[in-house]
């Protein structure tokens, strides 16, 4: 994925300089006994957004004070027993099964294991409670230097990521059409050849998550981020527009599973004389994937030139949609028998287009709202 790279590499980077500075805080300043707790914790939740990394944080320093007090609660009435050790154990990893902590529910027995080992190698209570403390003073002080690092450090706005995964998205679709339609020109509807589009159709399906979560991670990354008030980004705070492109691409990618499911079902000898409409159909599919073709290069700065040029595609493959259904008319077919696929095809061409014509209108209120 284009940008990719870069952003792990950014995040790297990040991660290097918030452990290297909570070291250097917790050994050379702080004279901390146990330094590592900082390093670890501002690298933990160092994440591709401020957000998550802010939430990552308070669930980690949580998961952390709880395992601390328990072992701190157990060891002043137990002391360094095995039995202990039994019994804080026992009870951490009941507390793990607590839903709050989320993603951070392990971090309950994993410091609460560290509080037990720093307590046994530590004489005096007053020594002891002192060292509990510090675990949490360094787990705080980690988690600021990490949260602040990824602020003041190209605090990272996820713009083109939504752009990526749509691109992603529509470009698979764009494979699957690019091999459906001369399929259906061709009448190649053999089994080894629906399979086949079974199999590309099955690819572009299994993009959708991966576009629905990069799109949140974008929207996202603006939370809290100051880069959002910088002119060029001050308007460019809203995902919905492409919430809509991937609801649209989700639906219409099921219609083509769902019409590829029909032709797995086409005998051969019966669609030879129906050939108008599959020919028909291709030019409407190929007038489709001309859409898909633009949403693959989708950009936000081009986007108004973009919408025009879909709306002209719509037009047209509106205007093929009408003449798969005059063609069904005029070859009389059997549309309402379940147990041939031409109704299937030209319901599904109706769906297909009314998908495609939400996407034109949501992407061209969102340039007109730009425009304003």
């Amino acid at each position: 994925m284009p940008g990719h790279e870069r952003h792990t590499v950014l995040l790297v980077g990040k991660s290097v300089v918030a452990a290297a500075l909570a070291w250097f805080v917790a050994h050379d300043v702080l004279h901390a006994r146990s330094p590592a707790f900082a390093p670890f914790s501002a690298v933990l939740i160092m994440n591709v957004t401020l957000y998550e990394s802010l939430r990552q944080a308070a669930l980690y320093v949580g998961a952390v004070a709880i395992g601390v007090a328990v072992q701190a609660g157990i060891g002043f009435v137990a002391g360094p027993r095995l039995l202990a050790f039994v019994l804080l154990a026992t009870i951490t990893l009941v507390i793990e099964r607590w839903p709050v902590l989320r993603s951070q529910r392990a971090q309950v027995s994993t410091a609460a294991f560290f509080a037990f080992a720093t307590y046994v190698t530590t004489s005096g209570a007053e020594q002891r409670a002192a060292q509990l403390g510090w675990i949490v003073v360094l787990v705080l002080l980690g988690c600021a230097i990490g949260v602040a690092i990824n602020l003041f450090v190209a605090p990272p706005l996820r713009y083109r990521s939504a752009e990526y995964a749509i691109q992603s998205l529509a470009a698979a679709v764009d494979g699957l059409l690019r091999e459906l339609v001369p399929a259906l020109r061709e009448g190649r509807l053999d089994g080894q050849e629906t399979q086949r589009l079974a199999e590309l159709a099955l690819r572009a399906e299994g993009l959708i998550a991966q576009a629905r979560s990069a799109v949140e991670t974008a929207q996202q990354s603006v939370w809290l981020n100051p880069r959002r008030f910088l002119p060029r980004h001050r308007a460019r705070t809203s995902f919905d527009r492409y919430r809509s492109v991937i609801n649209a691409l989700e639906r219409v990618t099921y219609q083509l599973s769902s019409l590829v499911r029909a032709l797995r079902q086409w005998e051969e000898p019966e669609s030879l004389p129906y050939r108008n409409l599959l020919n028909r159909y291709a030019d409407f599919l190929d007038d489709v994937d001309g859409m898909m073709r633009v949403l693959a290069e989708i950009d936000e700065d081009a986007l108004a030139a973009q919408s025009s040029r879909l709306v002209d595609l719509a037009d047209r493959a509106g205007a093929e949609r009408r003449r798969v259904a005059e063609q069904a008319d005029a070859d009389h077919l059997p549309l309402s028998d379940p147990d041939r696929p031409y109704g299937i095809l030209v319901v599904e061409a109706s769906r297909i287009m009314e998908e495609l014509r939400n996407t034109c209108d949501a992407l061209l209120a969102a340039t007109r709202a730009d425009n304003h």
